[in-house]
C-alpha cells in the first residue's frame, strides 16, 4: 500500500497523457537537453524511462543505451526501493560524466536519489516532475502537483470518462 492508504487516497488529481502527447513532450525534452551536452551515452531508468530514452537517443544521435533497473512503484503500492540491475562499469566510471539519465517522471525523488548516488556527475532528465522530486533532476519539461497521478500511455486503454460534473476527478 502507498503511505496513507491506497493510491486514490493520496492523489486527488489525474493527468492522463496520450502517446502523441508523450512523444511531443519527449521531443521537447530533447530540445532542452541539446544545450547541455555533449553526452556519450544514455541510461534509461526502467521501466518508465525506456520509451523516452529511445526517443531522446534517436533525436540526439546517441547509440550507447544502457538501463538501470529500479523497482519501487506499482499502481496502488509503493514499496522499498531495490536496484535490480546497475549500469555497466564503464558508464559509472568518473561518476557518470557525459552520461544522460532518462526517466519518465520524478515523483517523491526516492528513485532519483538512488540513481544520483550511483551516477552523481551524470545529467538527469525527466519529462514530468513533481515538487518533491524537482531538486533531484537537472532538466524536465512539465511540472505537476504532488497530489496528481500521471497516467502514462502504456498504463491506459480507451474507455468512457464521466463528465467532471458527475464526480470525475480532474
Amino acid at each position: 500500500m502507498v503511505e496513507g492508504g491506497n493510491v486514490d487516497d493520496r492523489y486527488d488529481k489525474a493527468f492522463p497523457v496520450s502517446w502523441e502527447q508523450f512523444h511531443r513532450d519527449a521531443r521537447a525534452l530533447t530540445w532542452r537537453l541539446a544545450e547541455h551536452g555533449p553526452f556519450h551515452s544514455v541510461v534509461a531508468i526502467t521501466r518508465g524511462g525506456l520509451v523516452p530514452a529511445a526517443i531522446v537517443a534517436r533525436e540526439l544521435g546517441l547509440r550507447v543505451i544502457d538501463t538501470i533497473c529500479v523497482a519501487s512503484y506499482d499502481y496502488g503500492a509503493q514499496g522499498d526501493l531495490k536496484v535490480l540491475k546497475e549500469v555497466k562499469q564503464e558508464l559509472s566510471a568518473d561518476g557518470g560524466k557525459g552520461v544522460l539519465i532518462i526517466d519518465d517522471l520524478v515523483d517523491t525523488g526516492k528513485t532519483a536519489k538512488a540513481v544520483r548516488d550511483l551516477l552523481p556527475r551524470a545529467h538527469f532528465a525527466t519529462i514530468y516532475a513533481k515538487p518533491s522530486g524537482c531538486p533531484l533532476v537537472d532538466t524536465f519539461v512539465t511540472e505537476v502537483s504532488q497530489d496528481t497521478w500521471i497516467y502514462l500511455p502504456w498504463d491506459m486503454t480507451l474507455q468512457f470518462a464521466p463528465p467532471i460534473r458527475d464526480g470525475a476527478k480532474v
